[in-house]
């Protein structure tokens, strides 16, 4: 027979408690267990005074010495306790956004690069603008030729 120390919920609606439970891996989550070993209560605050968790902990070395697997949940308060030691997870690929996300970063990239090429093209005009010698007023001085014989006649 297969077992396992897992949670068996209580209370009511939008209140929950949980017994920490020794049971069959057969049986509903909160029916038929052979032994009740704890007790975590999630409304009580993480770092209060107040036991959040309580085990009993010579029943709980005794049920793991049979054979039975704690769920990770369960894992998590035992290695808490001291009782055993829970090995850290790693799933990188988690983290990683979905497809569609990546598509529009990628988007987002590539019109912040054009932008940023549009800038230093623009940047460097200006520069040519600004080094090239400016343009003396020949063109002008004709029209004002034009004004002074105008206004002779």
């Amino acid at each position: 027979m297969a077992l396992k120390l897992r949670l068996a919920r209580a209370g009511s609606k939008k209140r929950p408690y949980y017994h920490i439970v020794v049971a069959d891996v057969r049986s509903p989550r909160d029916g038929r267990f052979i032994e009740r070993v704890g007790a975590w209560n999630p409304m009580l605050p993480k770092d209060g005074e107040a036991k959040r968790v309580t085990l009993d902990e010579e029943r709980v070395k005794h049920w793991l010495g049979v054979g039975a697997q704690p769920t990770d949940r369960v894992m998590r308060f035992l290695d808490e306790a001291g009782i055993a030691k829970r090995e850290a997870r790693n799933n990188p690929n988690k983290a990683k956004p979905g497809k569609k996300a990546q598509e529009r970063l990628e988007e987002q990239r590539m019109k912040e690069e054009e932008a940023a090429e549009a800038a230093k093209a623009a940047e460097e005009e200006a520069k040519a603008a600004a080094e090239a010698p400016a343009e003396e007023a020949p063109a002008e001085a004709p029209a004002e030729e034009e004004t002074k014989e105008a206004a002779a006649e």
